[in-house]
């Protein structure tokens, strides 16, 4: 089992032990140490949402900055094969430069071609410890134009570009797709400031009319000139409810849909569904609308 899987798990256990004892509390209708049953709820959502999205989230910080320098790394061992070097050759001399957080790797894979190893065998190593979806690609397509002979250095010039282009599209991409992230964040403040407004002013005022008609109803009635009825003001306690809930469905939703539009992933919209789902609580639980 590898930390990813570990961390969803253990995530997954404490959720649902947090929203089982949420769900009782809320049965019983009772507090533990000042606090309902929808705060368990939410915690345990929470609690689900957070250690995968900031997992997911520092992985993608690394696979990142290991990405952003592997282009360099490419141009230089191609500017070495273009003096006649190997790709054995090529790969120690570059070794030597700066490559961020590549440099380690890049020079245990060098010490392994410098004490006798094979060349394919290095990069395949290398590969293995670093393991990011473009390195995949690219040590794949280096070892096939080695084996294949020929100029490797052209070889390797192409991709260090293409490498480049696919991060400069990926960078357009995110920066396209973040005026829809913010219009779904803009959405969920505005949906929030609905709900206060709601909870605040016009539930209250519609439940106080509701038991002045009731009122006025039941002594007409008993007076005889007008049958009993009135307005349902006792469902206001339970539309105030399915407004918190749609507070925590929207707050999950549209991180984990920010995710998507940002990364093409879900696991990206964890950490954004966490931010949403319980500022939006705290928000209404400090209102007193939750």
């Amino acid at each position: 089992m590898n930390k990813e899987t570990l961390i969803f798990y253990v995530s997954a256990v404490v959720a649902a032990v947090l929203i089982a004892i949420g769900i009782v509390i809320y049965t019983l209708n009772i507090e533990m140490v000042g606090l309902k049953g929808l705060d368990f709820i939410v915690f345990g959502i929470a609690a689900f949402l957070i250690a995968p999205g900031v997992y997911d989230m520092l992985e993608r910080k690394k696979i990142k900055k290991i990405e952003e320098r592997f282009p360099d790394f490419l141009r230089d061992v191609a500017e070495s094969g273009r003096f006649g070097m190997t790709l054995a050759d090529s790969i120690i001399v570059a070794s030597s430069g700066r490559y961020g957080a590549l440099t380690d790797e890049i020079k245990r894979m060098a010490a392994k071609i410098e004490w006798g190893v094979p060349v394919k065998d290095a990069l395949l190593s290398f590969n293995e410890r670093v393991k990011t979806p473009l390195i995949d690609r690219i040590i794949a397509i280096v070892i096939k134009a080695n084996e294949a002979g020929g100029n490797v250095a052209d070889v390797l010039n192409m991709v260090a570009r293409a490498a480049r282009e696919t991060q400069l599209a990926q960078k357009e991409r995110s920066i396209e797709m973040f005026t829809y992230a913010f219009v779904l964040l803009t959405s969920f403040f505005v949906f929030l400031a609905t709900i206060i407004i709601l909870n605040k002013s016009f539930l209250p005022e519609m439940a106080k009319a509701g038991m002045a008609v009731e009122e006025s109803f039941r002594n007409a009635a008993i007076a005889g000139s007008l049958p009993g009825g009135g307005i349902a003001y006792e469902v206001v306690p339970i539309i105030s409810f399915l407004f918190v809930l749609a507070t925590i469905i929207h707050g999950v939703g549209d991180g984990i849909m920010i995710g998507i539009l940002s990364n093409g992933r879900v696991k990206s919209g964890m950490i954004w569904a966490f931010a949403l789902l319980v500022s939006g609580y705290l928000i209404l639980r400090i209102m007193g609308a939750a």
